[in-house]
């Protein structure tokens, strides 16, 4: 029998989160700990090919192995370009400050 680690998989709306803890063998794939969560099955808009995932902040590909306990992350598309909002920002507050 393989050593079991316990993992979250995580997946955040703007008003909700969906956080499953589940036992997996060392050495699954983030692909395949996903898969075995289940969240796919409550959020079918998550796409593996398009979402981009990671563990603890930091990007990584679906193949990644598990070592040890950890927290993978499903992250949402953007939706606006954020250099493009702090331009926005940024123009808006030099002429609020000129009036």
């Amino acid at each position: 029998m393989s050593e079991q680690i316990q993992i979250e998989v995580v997946y955040a709306l703007p008003m909700n989160q969906t956080a499953l803890t589940l036992k997996v063998s060392v050495g699954t794939s983030v692909e395949e700990a996903i898969r075995e969560s289940g969240i796919l099955a409550r959020h079918p808009e998550i796409s593996l090919e398009t979402n981009k995932v990671g563990l603890f902040g930091h990007t990584v590909a679906l193949n990644t192995r598990l070592e040890r306990a950890t927290r993978i992350e499903i992250y949402r598309p953007l939706i606006a370009d954020p250099k493009e909002i702090r331009r926005q920002r940024a123009e808006k507050a030099k002429l609020q400050s000129v009036k």
